[in-house]
């Protein structure tokens, strides 16, 4: 799936992985609130970007037709 397009994910933006969950949750707290992450690089960008530890921030409301999301249902 890596360099399909950008997928949007729930975190705010950090500077750096300093002080992240570890448990695997969304780190929601404590960062720059006005930009949420973008993993794993597109097709418009470079090959090298294209990786899951690849990251970049952008504004929620931003639409680019390399952004995406993966949907998720957890079974109860």
């Amino acid at each position: 799936m890596h360099g399909n397009v950008w997928e949007w994910c729930l975190d705010q933006w950090h500077s750096s992985y300093k002080g992240a969950p570890v448990d695997g949750s969304a780190w929601i707290s404590g960062g720059n609130d006005r930009y949420c992450v973008l993993r794993g690089g597109s097709w418009s960008r470079y090959p090298w970007s294209c990786r899951a530890a690849y990251r970049r921030r952008d504004t929620p409301g931003s639409r680019y037709n390399a952004f995406g999301l993966q949907v998720v249902s957890v079974l109860a």
